[in-house]
């Protein structure tokens, strides 16, 4: 049985006419393709154009037939009640709602229809193919963070039984719980490994350390795809010696879905089916295929939402080989994050924030931006830039997050600012440490 289809369909995702429709635009050959690409693009904006006032309001100064003069939207604009931000026709009640992860500093809500989201599970459905992987069938290791409040843990862990998934925590990376990682490997056929790229370098660490290679133990491993993190050379080394399987390196966003994922030549294929990808400089001019800049999505097929030349928040790079039905992501630039060293010695991934963020956002878009620094091994402090300034409810409530998914007893300060400095590629990091 296809249980993960099936809880697609269940919820009201059109997963079959989505994957349908998927295989009609990736048989397109490339002018009939080019052409496709131009009156999908037309279309989203005129929908948007008609349908819903703020992305008309958004845009008011633009030429509805010069792409180029259509604004670059930003995560700014997007801080404002996601009622304020549906087309007609769409509300609370009929769309997919979900959360960015804060971890540009710029945390929103936003919203999918459901035809949308059903065709971003068909493209990450298609793309795992390519490595003999099956959503439906395969067994997988999942290295990511999960609610500890009593009831978000229980629906994640019943989503992870629907989709046949193990999830091993990233907030606990000690060698304790690593030696129990280790078991459950040797115990479990698991298919693949799939999570944030520092906890899965982290085990792959502590198994070099162990002198162990877990194919070795867990045969059924096919493949390891590492995500939401950069991943560098020799971290990528270190995971194909220790894993012992081939590691897939795949991009993506939460409000966008499948971005780019890495084929079996470990070319970085950009997802050209439902999204519009274009790299652009500091004054928002569209730059050629080899030059370094601002990385600039359109969703074609989100008519709940606008997402027309949204601004991602990173730096990239298109290969000169790229084409338009074929762009390749040579460089990614923006995407590390540090692990959290703690004073007892507990080790958890900077990502871990993502769970803590979630205490800051609110609907009313009041915090704008944010930033969480590791002072020493016991003190964090988080600068914001809100409209109001934060409760003494709402310190402690982000104080007591940090204490479940982090260790209690630990200092934080909160300091509200005007403007958050950000780093060279324009990017501004959630979390920095100057541990190091």
């Amino acid at each position: 049985m296809k249980l993960f289809n099936l809880s697609l369909k269940l919820k009201g995702f059109p997963i079959k006419e989505a994957q349908t429709f998927l295989r009609t635009i990736k048989g397109k050959q490339k002018s009939d393709f080019d052409a496709y690409l131009k009156t999908s693009k037309q279309a989203i904006v005129n929908h948007h154009l008609k349908h819903n006032p703020f992305y008309r309001d958004l845009a008011k100064h633009a030429d509805v037939n010069d792409w180029d003069t259509l604004p670059i939207m930003t995560k700014h604009d997007l801080q404002k009640p996601l009622e304020q931000r549906l087309s007609n026709g769409f509300s609370t009640k009929n769309v997919f709602i979900n959360k960015t992860s804060g971890s540009s500093g710029t945390p929103f809500i936003f919203a999918k229809d459901k035809f949308c989201h059903a065709l971003i599970w068909s493209n990450f459905i298609d793309r795992y193919a390519w490595f003999n992987l099956d959503l439906n069938h395969s067994k997988q290791a999942r290295f990511y963070g999960i609610p500890l409040d009593k009831k978000g843990y229980y629906k994640e862990r019943f989503k992870d039984k629907l989709s046949n998934r193990f999830r091993f925590s990233v907030f606990d990376l000690s060698d304790t719980q690593l030696a129990k990682n280790i078991e459950k490997f040797k115990n479990t056929s698991f298919d693949y490994i799939n999570g944030y790229t520092s906890s899965i370098v982290q085990f792959a660490k502590y198994l070099e350390q162990q002198q162990i290679v877990l194919k070795n133990i867990c045969p059924s491993l096919k493949a390891c795809i590492v995500t939401s993190e950069m991943l560098f050379a020799t971290d990528k080394t270190l995971l194909e010696t220790q894993l012992g399987i081939p590691i897939i390196n795949e991009y993506g966003a939460a409000e966008l879905g499948l971005i780019a994922f890495q084929n079996q030549n470990d070319d970085w294929i950009v997802n050209t089916e439902d999204l519009f990808i274009e790299i652009i400089d500091e004054n928002n001019n569209v730059l050629p295929y080899g030059e370094e800049g601002r990385i600039i999505i359109t969703s074609l097929y989100n008519k709940a939402h606008p997402f027309i030349r949204y601004d991602l928040g990173d730096i990239g790079q298109l290969s000169k080989t790229s084409t338009q039905k074929k762009p390749i992501l040579e460089k990614l630039i923006g995407r590390t994050s540090d692990l959290v060293t703690l004073p007892s010695e507990k080790k958890a991934a900077g990502l871990t924030f993502y769970y803590v963020t979630k205490t800051i956002i609110e609907n009313d878009g009041n915090v704008k931006e944010f930033v969480i620094v590791q002072l020493k091994l016991n003190a964090f402090k988080i600068s914001y830039v809100s409209d109001e300034i934060l409760t003494e409810m709402q310190e402690t409530e982000i104080k007591e997050a940090i204490s479940k998914y982090l260790e209690p007893n630990l200092i934080v300060k909160f300091e509200r600012k005007e403007k958050l400095s950000r780093s060279k590629s324009g990017k501004l990091k959630q979390f920095k440490s100057y541990l190091a």
